[in-house]
């Protein structure tokens, strides 16, 4: 029970460190959450024009998701709970949805997912980021892309995944993501998603 309780803190603060914050705040930019989205994400960042801060607000993101699971797998219980790696994804990832650090309004939650996936299963955030990077080439809308990757992960953990504990840890993954992308597929639906222009 300790261990639970060490890994779901420990992930859940981990989780609220918000990237764009801090990146921003380190860089002298703009609060993302005073424009565009208003979403403490890499992509807002990129509406704002430092494609530098993005990329850094993507990586961090994507590495804290990464390395909640990781520590777990590999520190905090090697040898114990083999689902506590799962509690640590979902622990990380609501902690960057609802950071305590800013209010609890924190990103969407693309980025951290795809850090999470990559280490519980390489090959499976592999995939799904193959599709994620298929549709914004083709379509050049971050929304849709994302949403794309949150179907396709579920499906291909039915096939990837040995553990059925896992498979139900993708789709609690894919709910909780298409729950913050509420917004975004209304403005789909009536086609006032933002689309990126062509570098």
């Amino acid at each position: 029970m300790t261990l639970i309780i060490v890994t779901i803190l420990f992930s859940y603060v981990l989780g609220s460190l918000s990237f764009a914050v801090i990146v921003s705040r380190a860089m002298g930019l703009p609060d993302p959450r005073s424009f565009g989205s208003k979403n403490p994400g890499a992509t807002n960042m990129l509406r704002g024009g430092n494609k530098l801060a993005a990329l850094l607000v993507l990586f961090g993101d994507a590495l804290k998701g990464w390395l909640a699971v990781w520590l777990t797998n590999h520190v905090v219980s090697p040898h114990h709970l083999n689902a506590l790696e799962d509690i640590a994804a979902l622990a990380v990832f609501i902690g960057h949805g609802y950071p305590i650090f800013f209010g609890f309004k924190g990103g969407k939650g693309v980025a951290t997912a795809l850090g999470i996936l990559l280490a519980l299963n390489p090959l499976l955030g592999a995939l799904t980021f193959l599709s994620w990077l298929f549709m914004i080439i083709f379509s050049r809308i971050s929304s849709l892309s994302a949403l794309t990757a949150l179907v396709v992960a579920p499906v291909l953990s039915l096939w990837l995944s040995p553990a059925s504990v896992q498979r139900w840890t993708v789709f609690v993954l894919a709910v909780l993501l298409l729950a913050h992308h509420h917004s975004n597929i209304r403005k789909l639906l009536s086609g006032k998603e933002t689309v990126f222009k062509k570098p």
